[in-house]
């Protein structure tokens, strides 16, 4: 494994915007992309933190992001909205549209929000913990590139599609799961190429379909669960693309392909004020209890005990915050130097492969 650096969070934050401000994205959106990837290496999903930069400063510096974008909200109902992003860097938009679906959920009770247009947008319990934070349920949805196997295929065809789910509780931090459709996400195996290691047989597949623990023989992901995952990715992508008029499938934007193109991807949230339903305080008593009641059970062996879904993300979080966040020594270095970005990423297959 490649050796790793204690950062703090905040130096962390300040190196990954001042490299995203190089590249030539605004102060305001460089802040926020950097705060939601440190939110993530905090919560351990190092699969969607400082490991993106270098890809997003060089998509930043060869036009593949709208700098300056024109994000507008069309009301479509009540209790629902589209963002229109305009290919801007992705944490902001779409934490522009979180903002309009919370204020609708709160004024209706429900709230559905596309996002249409704007560039990868991270880790999806990022916004849906926000929501939680506010009283609210929170699902979130959205696509990426098509680099997973159909049940029963050869050839890639879906992304990752990742689904995420936020609930408030009484007298703790919300309770917040995030999962791919797939048995892991890209930015896992991407981890792996990082820090030199391989991967489990069970997560992917080479260029002849076998399983494989190359992280970069990496040519196919598997779905969770076969047919089941196969079906939530499905219903992901009709969500979050085919819904909101996007690119779907395999018709979805590689995120290395041409680095100059604008990706358009969609995501789409559901947020659901509790008390529309019943007595908010019971109802966050209640998960409370549900919590309580999880962590009683007796854990299988070699478990020390059972959590939550998510729950071990808080965990990491609440260390990281107190004595750092672990980075890879190499990615550290760059964050460091003056360099922007080294042509690595453009031109190469869905894997970050050289085709």
């Amino acid at each position: 494994m490649n050796e790793t650096v204690a950062v703090k969070p905040e130096e962390l934050h300040d190196l990954i915007q001042n490299k995203l401000e190089k590249a030539g994205l605004k102060k305001e959106h460089a802040t926020e992309v950097a705060t939601h990837l440190v939110f993530a290496d905090a919560c351990g999903i190092h699969s969607h933190g400082a490991v993106r930069v270098e890809y997003y400063a060089e998509q930043i510096s060869k036009g593949g992001v709208t700098l300056d974008p024109k994000i507008e909200f069309e009301k479509t109902g009540p209790s629902s909205g589209i963002v229109h992003g305009d290919n801007g860097v992705g944490q902001y938009v779409a934490l522009k549209g979180l903002e309009h679906a919370i204020e609708m959920a709160k004024e209706s009770g429900v709230a559905v929000v596309g996002i249409s247009k704007m560039a990868h947008s991270g880790a999806l319990s990022y916004y849906v913990k926000k929501a939680a934070q506010e009283e609210l349920i929170g699902i979130a949805m959205c696509q990426s590139d098509p680099m997973v196997v159909p049940f029963g295929g050869k050839e890639n065809y879906f992304g990752t599609n990742p689904i995420a789910f936020s609930a408030p509780r009484k007298n703790h931090e919300p309770v917040v799961f995030d999962m791919a459709t797939t048995v892991q996400a890209w930015g896992k195996i991407l981890d792996a190429r990082s820090k030199n290691k391989e991967i489990p047989n069970t997560w992917a597949v080479d260029k002849d379909g076998n399983p494989t623990t190359d992280p970069y023989a990496v040519n196919g992901l598997l779905p969770i669960a076969g047919p089941k995952g196969y079906g939530l990715m499905m219903m992901v992508d009709i969500l979050a693309g085919m819904l909101l008029g996007l690119p779907f499938g395999k018709h979805v934007s590689s995120m290395y392909d041409d680095l100059t193109e604008k990706r358009n991807l969609g995501q789409l949230y559901i947020l659901i004020d509790p008390k529309r339903f019943t007595n908010l305080e019971v109802f966050k008593e209640t998960i409370d209890s549900m919590v309580t009641e999880l962590h009683s059970i007796p854990p299988a062996n070699g478990f020390d005990q059972v959590y939550y879904p998510g729950e071990i993300n808080q965990i990491s979080y609440e260390k990281a915050l107190a004595s750092g966040i672990n980075v890879v020594k190499n990615i550290y270095d760059y964050l460091i130097s003056d360099d922007i970005h080294f042509d690595y990423y453009e031109n190469t297959n869905a894997f970050g492969e050289k085709k």
